[in-house]
């Protein structure tokens, strides 16, 4: 993966004793200018500064052309937009990896120009790339919202984002995409034998998806302050969750499987309201910890501290659900059973739950808006529920 350029104007030397200055201009493209005067003189730092205010005012608009502004002008100002309203997501990368084939194929041509025609070709792009048909269908939605957006702007007229929704998405059984294959839910076996391999804070992030069918990113960032622990039924509402921007809200109700997960996971620690209650941070602290606490022999004068206060990859207050998956699947090895995903754990308590309670029911517990999606989740106890009746019914 490159590494991503830096968009901000960086002051650094020249090879001649001057000041250079250098940033990424909207279109993505490396810029770099020689200022007055020696490195760190007076003179040069005006520059730099006059420079800077330059491309801030700059930075919103488009280079000027008798067609209108370019496509990769347009998209590189909404992946800019994107990325100060959305933050890092995996939904901003997918963003960043349809807008790049766009802008291999058709950078260069006026905003005006790029119809639907160009749109299918990129799509035919992707096909050529392995892709399944329900991503490409989402890729092709983000790039037809960013045209969207530029309409907003002022900087593509409106029939270019009409003409773009006239492009059918591609329909099962009538492309050369493949299918994906449907998510299952997790094998409770599989899991079982994994969870002991597992380091400590992640087995009790897995425990707590295994027992509530939470989301691995609410459960990452489970703090105590958001968790009411006065009833016989624990409340966890988080803060910040997956339909949060909609004015929903979210609860987890917690019984008394997960408060067993979560009391074994604070005992011998202290946490603060707000911190974390697990952290790839505390985790490793721990058990370093451990291991001294374990060594027999005199610690070398040259190993009493090997860690470094600015390392390059320090670990974060928080897990992510990458980071969860990623545990998860080294353990799975570890264990030689077949790799399962943390989001299958979801699944699996949906299945579960179908098979006990009402579709409602299942709705409210796994904090869906619509019971169409807990249908999803659930249909696996579909199958089994058709066939208790078909037993009862004869």
């Amino acid at each position: 993966m490159p590494r991503p350029r830096k968009t901000l104007p960086r002051y650094l030397p020249h090879s001649s004793g001057k000041g250079r200055c250098l940033w990424t201009s909207p279109t993505g493209s490396r810029c770099e200018r020689l200022l007055p005067g020696s490195f760190n003189s007076a003179e040069s730092l005006q520059a730099f500064a006059r420079l800077q205010l330059e491309l801030s005012s700059s930075a919103a608009k488009p280079v000027e052309s008798p067609d209108g502004p370019f496509v990769v002008e347009v998209l590189a100002l909404y992946l800019r937009y994107a990325s100060d309203y959305y933050g890092p997501c995996a939904g901003l990368e997918a963003t960043k990896t349809a807008v790049k084939t766009v802008r291999e194929l058709y950078g260069m041509t006026p905003v005006t120009t790029f119809g639907p025609k160009k749109l299918a070709a990129v799509r035919e792009a992707f096909l050529r790339k392995g892709w399944s048909r329900p991503y490409i269908n989402s890729q092709i939605g983000k790039l037809i919202r960013a045209f969207k957006w530029a309409v907003a702007e002022e900087l593509a007229p409106a029939t270019v984002y009409q003409a773009l929704k006239a492009l059918s998405p591609l329909r099962r059984g009538h492309c050369d995409a493949p299918e994906p294959e449907p998510r299952e839910p997790a094998n409770p076996e599989h899991v079982a034998a994994t969870l002991p391999l597992l380091p400590p804070h992640v087995r009790a992030v897995v425990e707590l998806l295994r027992h509530t069918g939470m989301r691995p990113s609410e459960v990452c960032k489970m703090t105590l302050e958001q968790i009411d622990r006065t009833g016989a039924v624990w409340i966890y509402r988080p803060t910040k969750h997956k339909n949060a921007h909609r004015g929903q809200h979210r609860m987890v109700a917690l019984g008394t499987a997960a408060q067993a997960v979560i009391e074994t996971h604070l005992a011998g620690r202290t946490f603060g309201d707000a911190d974390p209650l697990f952290s790839p941070r505390r985790q490793r602290e721990e058990l370093f910890a451990a291991m001294r606490a374990k060594r027999k022999t005199r610690v070398q004068p040259s190993q009493v501290s090997r860690k470094k206060a600015t390392g390059k990859r320090l670990p974060g207050e928080r897990f992510n659900a990458n980071a969860i998956g990623h545990a998860v699947g080294k353990a799975c090895k570890k264990a030689d059973v077949p790799v399962w995903s943390p989001y299958q754990l979801r699944h699996l308590k949906g299945a579960e739950l179908r098979e006990k309670f009402s579709l409602e029911h299942v709705r409210a517990a796994l904090g869906h808006s619509h019971a169409s999606m807990s249908a999803h989740y659930a249909k696996g106890a579909d199958g089994k529920l058709a066939i208790e009746v078909a037993s009862t019914a004869g």
